[in-house]
């Protein structure tokens, strides 16, 4: 053994001059949870967030497949400097073919969200690691209150702040630089913090097992074994079964965040809320800063309790009612209104978090650490896709429903419904009969069709889960 060993217990091994190995030595030797750590993946996680669906789609796996040979911290800080120079770029845009060019880039050389997932999973000891997605999670949440208000207010400097920024100047030329410029001053700060970023990635010559166990290093490895499980990550069920539930939770997320926006600004006379833009921002905050609370104080408290598969279960199977519960709350109306829509909010956006944090859980308990980056790589890249087709779906939607809300039958709804998987067939019987007999909003039910299946899926046999 050409490493020299710098502690060998009952059931931890680690070497010397590996980063993993430091990792996991912190970790057995204290009980506590690194803020510093954290505060790594929470400002990774958030100078990343406006990553193109696309771009990030196409390469997600590749990412994550370079992060697990390479390790997590290099493709986590290029991901950082990505955001730094296409960010910047993206407001130097002079027309809508090189805007469109630098956010697929930056969506395709930004593989961080993969690997940082892994990576908040191995930082962590396991009773921890609730926590550590949860802080992925709750960054997400603050990138969506932060990323519109910047732009929100620092777009178009010269129309909004004409005593500071002059006509015909730098800031007329490019209208959208500033707000670019913000964001990528912020990545090139957390690239710089990036350097104390701790490596979990092993790099002995046993690097392709996780030493949790000692066994698996004091027995060697195996190469007929260890090309079998390279082959076998498409094969493992608890990784895809998991995936597959992300992704139709995913679309219904996507689609749903599109409806609800569109829904409350349209018109009565459409079945809609009548809110002005700022109503709806004002709500999406609120959730917003609801999730990051959230996140970071009840989800690991609960998720301990409970488990992350049925926290998971029982936020779906509630979300449901709670959804179909929209159309009615029009015959609210000022104050009462405002008050009920941003509390149905906050629970949806709630419920949403929670799946999708049960869900990385699962993702990455499902495999060993050789394998973890490209797990999450093939999560992001399947979600991506999903997401990707949700805006439109929803909006389409949407416009259909509100076409329709003089129709005899179901009212508010699309007669075509869109077959996604084959077994939502008999959940969409189910719900129709209900349908028929409340007669609310098709649109709502849609949504609900899609998280039921969901919903299903997480049960046995569909859903498996590794112990």
């Amino acid at each position: 053994m050409e490493e020299a060993l710098l502690l060998v217990k009952k059931e931890e091994v680690y070497y010397e001059n590996c980063p993993g190995c430091k990792v996991d030595k912190a970790k057995h030797l204290t009980n506590g949870i690194s803020i510093r750590n954290l505060l790594y993946i929470w400002l990774a996680v958030l100078c990343g967030r406006s990553s193109f669906m696309l771009g990030r789609a196409l390469t997600s796996i590749l990412w994550g497949m370079v992060s697990d040979r390479y390790g997590r911290k290099p493709v986590i800080v290029f991901g950082v400097i990505t955001v730094v120079i296409f960010n910047t770029l993206f407001g130097l845009s002079t027309n809508l073919w090189m805007a469109i060019s630098m956010r697929f880039l930056l969506g395709s050389l930004n593989g961080l969200l993969g690997p940082i997932k892994a990576y908040a999973t191995e930082i962590c000891r396991e009773e921890h690691q609730a926590i550590g997605l949860s802080t992925v999670v709750a960054a997400w949440g603050v990138g969506l209150v932060v990323g519109p208000a910047l732009g929100g207010y620092l777009a178009q400097p010269v129309e909004k702040y004409p005593n500071i920024f002059p006509k015909n100047s730098f800031w007329d030329k490019f209208p959208y630089f500033l707000p670019c410029f913000i964001i990528s001053v912020f990545a090139f700060v957390v690239a710089i913090a990036c350097i104390w970023l701790p490596e979990t990635l092993h790099n002995h010559k046993d690097n392709n097992k996780s030493i949790d166990k000692a066994e698996a290093l004091e027995g060697g490895s195996n190469n007929d074994d260890e090309a079998e499980e390279e082959k076998s990550i498409f094969q493992n069920w608890p990784l895809m079964s998991s995936v597959i539930v992300y992704c139709v939770f995913s679309l219904h997320d996507i689609a749903y965040q599109e409806v609800f926006s569109l829904w409350a600004v349209s018109p009565g006379r459409l079945g809609g809320l009548n809110f002005t833009t700022d109503n709806v921002g004002t709500v999406l905050a609120i959730s917003g800063i609801a999730i990051i609370i959230y996140q970071l104080s009840l989800y690991p408290m609960v998720q301990k309790a409970c488990g992350p598969v049925t926290l998971a279960r029982l936020t779906a199977v509630l979300s449901i009612p709670l959804l179909q519960s929209y159309p009615f709350m029009r015959m609210l109306s000022g104050f009462t209104l405002y008050a009920v829509i941003s509390s149905a909010s906050i629970l949806k956006s709630l419920a949403t978090e929670t799946i999708a944090t049960g869900l990385f859980i699962l993702q990455n308990r499902a495999v060993e650490q050789h394998q973890r980056g490209a797990a999450n790589g093939i999560a992001m890249t399947a979600m991506s896709a999903f997401k990707t087709i949700g805006p439109a779906a929803g909006g389409a939607l949407l416009t259909w429903s509100q076409k329709r809300l003089d129709a005899s039958f179901l009212p508010g709804m699309i007669i075509i419904i869109i077959i996604i998987i084959i077994i939502i067939i008999i959940i969409i019987i189910i719900i129709i009969i209900i349908i028929i007999i409340i007669g609310t909003h098709m649109v709502f039910f849609i949504l609900n069709v899609v998280e039921g299946v969901g919903v299903l899926l997480m049960f046995k046999p569909f859903l498996s889960v590794k112990k």
